[in-house]
C-alpha cells in the first residue's frame, strides 16, 4: 500500500462519488476505480458499498479512513522535520491551542517569537486539551497549549502563571454592586453558566464548600459562556484571561476567591520524540514570558 493509494481513498471517501472524486484529483474516473479495486484485492476486504449513484464506507473503510488521515498528517509532519533540519529557522511550526483562554495568553508570546524568527510559518489547530493531546502524541502537533488539569505523563512542560477564575453577569444578577471578589459560597443556587472542561472541578469544588452548584447552562467554549452570561441568561465562570474572547460590555467581573479553582495554561511536548529547533526556540520563548513559571519538566 502507497501513499498514493491512501491518498485516493480518502478523496473518494470524501466526495462520495469516483466521479468527483476522479475530478478533484484531476485524473480520470476508470483508472482511479481500478486503483480503488486494487487496494480493496491488496487488502483483502472490501472497503466500499457502490450505489448507483454514490458510494458509502464500509466498516473497514471507516477504519482505513480515521488511519488513512493519520498516517497521511503524519507523513506531512516528517517531511516539515526534515525541511526544518535543511532550512534552519525558515520551517512551519505546527501548534495545538485550546481554543479559549489559552489562546489568548498565546497572543503575546506568538508576537514576540514572530518578530525574533519572521521567517518561520504557523499551523495552528484547535481544540479542548484533551484533543490538542491527542494530537500530541499522533505527532500532527509539536507543541501543544493546554489548560490545568490534564495528564503529565510523558510530557515536558512549561507553565504560565496561575489564574483564578471570576464570576461575569450583567446588572440584574448582581447581589452585591459593591463587591469586585466573591466567595465561591456566594454563588450558591444561582444559575451557572460553566464551560464544559471545568464542570467536574467546578463541581467538585462546590461539593467540597457544602453545596451542589446550579448549572443552567454547560457548553464547548468560553465565548459562548460570555455570550450567554452577556445576555442576562445567568452567571458565567471563566478563567480571567478569557475575558478578552468575546464582548462584554455590560459584564460586571467578580474575582472568586478560592484556590481551587485556579488554573494555568501550559506549554507542552512529548518528552521523548524528536524535537524541531523551531519547536524548541518557541518553548523557551513561551518560558521567558513575564506571565511563565519556571520550567517544571526537562527536554529530555
Amino acid at each position: 500500500m502507497e501513499l498514493r493509494h491512501l491518498k485516493y481513498f480518502l478523496a473518494i471517501a470524501e466526495a462520495g462519488q469516483i466521479t468527483a472524486a476522479a475530478k478533484k484529483l484531476k485524473m480520470a474516473q476508470p483508472p482511479l476505480s481500478q486503483q480503488l479495486m486494487q487496494l480493496e484485492e491488496e487488502l483483502g476486504v472490501k472497503l466500499v458499498h457502490r450505489g448507483p449513484r454514490s458510494l458509502h464506507l464500509t466498516e473497514a473503510g471507516i477504519i482505513l479512513q480515521n488511519r488513512a488521515k493519520q498516517i497521511l498528517e503524519l507523513t506531512d509532519a516528517t517531511t516539515r522535520e526534515i525541511n526544518d533540519v535543511a532550512m534552519g529557522m525558515k520551517g512551519t511550526l505546527a501548534i495545538g491551542t485550546v481554543s479559549s483562554s489559552g489562546a489568548a495568553l498565546m497572543k503575546d508570546r506568538l508576537s514576540e517569537f514572530h518578530k525574533n524568527y519572521a521567517g518561520v510559518k504557523f499551523e495552528i489547530h484547535e481544540g479542548n486539551t484533551f484533543m490538542i493531546l491527542d494530537l500530541l502524541n499522533k505527532g500532527i502537533v509539536e507543541v501543544g497549549i493546554v489548560r490545568t488539569p490534564f495528564n503529565t505523563t510523558d510530557l515536558g512542560c512549561r507553565y504560565a502563571a496561575s489564574e483564578p477564575m471570576v464570576a461575569v453577569m450583567t446588572e440584574e444578577h448582581d447581589w452585591d454592586p459593591d463587591q469586585k471578589t466573591i466567595t465561591l459560597s456566594e454563588l450558591k443556587n444561582r444559575p451557572l453558566i460553566v464551560y464544559r472542561r471545568f464542570e467536574q472541578l467546578i463541581h467538585d469544588t462546590c461539593m467540597r464548600h457544602g453545596f451542589e452548584p446550579n448549572f443552567f447552562c454547560k457548553n464547548d467554549d468560553a465565548r459562548t459562556t460570555l455570550h450567554w452570561a452577556n445576555e442576562g441568561l445567568g452567571i458565567g465562570m471563566i478563567s480571567q484571561s478569557a475575558l478578552s474572547l468575546g464582548s462584554n460590555n455590560q459584564l460586571i467581573v467578580k474575582e472568586i476567591m478560592c484556590e481551587e479553582l485556579h488554573t494555568r495554561v501550559a506549554a507542552v511536548w512529548l518528552k521523548d520524540k524528536y524535537m524541531s529547533s523551531l519547536a524548541s526556540r518557541f518553548i523557551e520563548s513561551f518560558s521567558r514570558h513575564p506571565m511563565s513559571e519556571p520550567v517544571i519538566a526537562d527536554f529530555f
